[in-house]
């Protein structure tokens, strides 16, 4: 079980109650003590101030599945209220944001850097460790980044999900010189579209089948947007009509949907020698046209979570070349009728982009 709490009963700092919200079942949600572990020697405790609601916050998330009750959430943003003995890096008061993932350090993926991917990650609200929707949690000061003045409480817990913006970036080698296709305007797509501008794509096109989020990916910055629809039957037309829109070869697509079809538009629009990089986890199998996407030498690579992208989602922040901000469109306090009411918001989809929590 990971660090940010053990089991019910018992309390946070100061005598109070510490509570938390936990996943008991399918829409089953109730807040109900939490018991923080014992503060580490380089642990922090944190009073959570900001609590982003992701899909992942459901039942299920690809192969991670809730068997048993859960503390749920794992963007997050808060105020240091204790620090281990051997922390020197942060003191209380501190407004930190926390990434959630605790890695093991020891395994050859972990000495090899690439820490996202360590079997024995322990990360908030991934069965079965639980999250960080809660008055307090602890973790280890190194995954606490200090916020800049400039940047608020509910920003620093948008560097989860821009994280993986960043990260996907990174990994298909955006630039100045890269024209960009997004297939999907969710969350993730939106934040990928703001990192792939932040890193320099001159242009970037994004595809859904809902006017209202491709309606605010074009306020966000797209260049262009393309309404699709779900029929997999259409994608040769569909491919033509991205094509079309997009006006010069695709050099990278980025699949945020995870969803037969969109792999199969991405695989079809993406030029020669391009790439596609698979970020979401919508279907675990499919059948894809993988042969002729070889053929025209279009790689194509995955992601999973992040490594080493906080500095530089709080750097894109504070700087003011990305604008988080416009993507929390719902907040809600921390009570059980308002815990309820925000994942329904989050489920029903319609206007909502990004949901979170003010503790």
């Amino acid at each position: 079980m990971g660090k940010g709490g053990m089991s019910h009963g018992g309390g946070g700092g100061d005598g109070e109650e510490n509570m938390a919200a936990w996943l008991l079942g399918v829409d089953n949600l109730q807040i109900q003590p939490f018991k923080l572990p014992p503060l580490g020697p380089h642990d922090v405790r944190v009073r959570m101030k900001a609590v982003g609601i992701c899909g992942s916050d459901t039942m299920r998330c690809a192969d991670f599945i809730v068997k048993e009750p859960m503390v749920i959430g794992h963007e997050c943003a808060g105020i240091i209220e204790e620090v281990g003995k051997e922390v020197k890096s942060l003191i209380p008061g501190d407004r930190v944001a926390l990434e959630p993932g605790i890695s093991c350090w020891r395994c050859n993926l972990c000495k090899d850097g690439r820490y996202n991917l360590c079997p024995d990650m322990k990360f908030f609200a991934t069965p079965p460790v639980h999250g960080s929707l809660a008055n307090q949690v602890v973790h280890p000061a190194d995954l606490c980044f200090k916020l800049p003045d400039n940047v608020s409480l509910e920003e620093g817990a948008m560097c989860e999900p821009l994280s993986v913006g960043v990260h996907a970036c990174r990994r298909a080698n955006i630039g100045p010189e890269t024209n960009v296709l997004i297939m999907g305007a969710g969350p993730i797509g939106l934040v990928t579209l703001l990192a792939a501008r932040a890193f320099g794509a001159p242009k970037i096109v994004i595809v859904d089948v809902d006017d209202h989020r491709l309606s605010v990916a074009k306020k966000l910055g797209a260049d262009d947007i393309v309404k699709v629809s779900t029929n997999i039957q259409r994608v040769d037309n569909e491919v033509v009509q991205i094509q079309k829109t997009m006006g010069v070869g695709v050099d990278v697509t980025f699949d945020c949907a995870g969803f037969e079809k969109t792999v199969r538009t991405a695989l079809n629009a993406t030029q020669p020698g391009g790439k596609v990089c698979l970020v979401g986890m919508g279907h675990n199998e499919m059948t894809v046209p993988l042969t002729p996407a070889a053929a025209r030498e279009v790689d194509v690579v995955g992601i999973f979570r992040y490594k080493n992208t906080w500095p530089l989602c709080l750097e894109f922040i504070q700087s003011g070349k990305i604008d988080v901000k416009p993507l929390i469109t719902h907040r809600f306090g921390f009570s059980q009728e308002e815990v309820v009411e925000a994942f329904e918001t989050s489920a029903r989809g319609s206007t909502a982009i990004k949901v979170m929590f003010n503790l």
